[in-house]
């Protein structure tokens, strides 16, 4: 099986950056980025400060403030060379200026908001299929996302659902993301937001899947596809249906609590890896590599 080249690096935020799908809230003062340690993280990844970086604000209701709130973020740590494209739409998708931008940057990275404003603007286009050219065949490439940037990476995406009543069948609604990644769902503001029983389902609904559910100012650095770092100061819980013995959700009704058996879980604190493919948790990571310590596959 061939693995992507590039890497992601998938990011649970740490606060909204446009529309909050669960309360409809637009959070206009509450602009404080997310650990200063993740975006240094990523201009390391890409070769350094001088590497140009594109961010797309696309999910955002807010996209001028958070455009302007990524530039001060980068600035602070010495990375001037950042652009910020503020697609709106289909027809703004297809200007000829943001395909030459996207061909010259080193990094891209999708801003917080509505993940189905993502998937619905850049579904079946040129420049999406241009980026996943990109991040499959170049080494160097970095696609980021926070918060809803983050749960549109994946071929399956969570776009709703109320944390309060995941644990309700048909609650969690699902549908194709952006597709950098598949076989994974991501979830984000995983703990603050309470939000296991939505990732939970969404994995018992689609077991072949592994669940990432992201804490705030935390990350998922992803190589090749396949080999995970945790970065950031918090938590990443991974949730492996693999090995379901029981699960009630195909046989009950819309609104009945769902029932599952022998669901896996781990938690990846910061230099924690995981092997997606494998579904091996490995306890320290290094650069984005597996450390000298034998890992057994089964």
């Amino acid at each position: 099986m061939e693995f992507a080249k590039g890497k992601l690096l998938a990011i649970g935020g740490a606060e909204d950056k446009g529309t909050d799908l669960e309360t409809g809230e637009i959070h206009r003062n509450n602009l404080n980025f997310f650990g200063l340690g993740i975006l240094r993280r990523i201009v390391e990844e890409i070769g350094g400060s001088t590497s140009r970086i594109e961010v797309i604000t696309t999910a955002s209701m807010i996209p001028h403030e958070v455009g302007e709130n990524y530039l001060t973020a980068f600035g602070k740590i010495g990375c001037m060379n950042v652009g910020v494209m503020h697609i709106r739409n289909r027809m703004d998708v297809k200007k000829e200026e943001y395909m030459e931008r996207l061909n010259r940057c080193d990094a891209v990275m999708f801003s917080g908001g509505n993940q189905l404003r993502l998937t619905s603007t850049f579904g079946g286009t040129k420049f999406l299929q241009t980026l996943l050219e990109r991040y499959n065949n170049e080494e160097k490439f970095l696609v980021a996302g926070t918060s809803a940037g983050a749960m549109a990476m994946s071929n399956t995406m969570i776009y709703e659902g109320n944390a309060t009543r995941a644990h309700l069948k048909g609650e969690v609604k699902i549908t194709t993301g952006l597709g950098f990644m598949d076989d994974v769902i991501f979830d984000s503001h995983f703990e603050k937001r309470g939000r296991f029983g939505r990732l939970a389902q969404a994995v018992a609904t689609n077991p072949s899947c592994i669940g990432i559910g992201l804490g705030e100012d935390t990350g998922m650095l992803i190589s090749n596809g396949n080999k995970m770092e945790a970065i950031g100061s918090g938590l990443v819980v991974i949730v492996d249906g693999h090995s379901i013995k029981h699960s009630n959700i195909a046989d009950i009704p819309d609104g009945c609590p769902i029932s599952i058996e022998n669901m896996k879980v781990h938690f990846c604190e910061r230099g924690n890896g995981y092997l997606a493919q494998e579904r091996i948790f490995i306890p320290e990571v290094w650069e984005g590599a597996v450390t000298n310590k034998q890992v057994d596959v089964e």
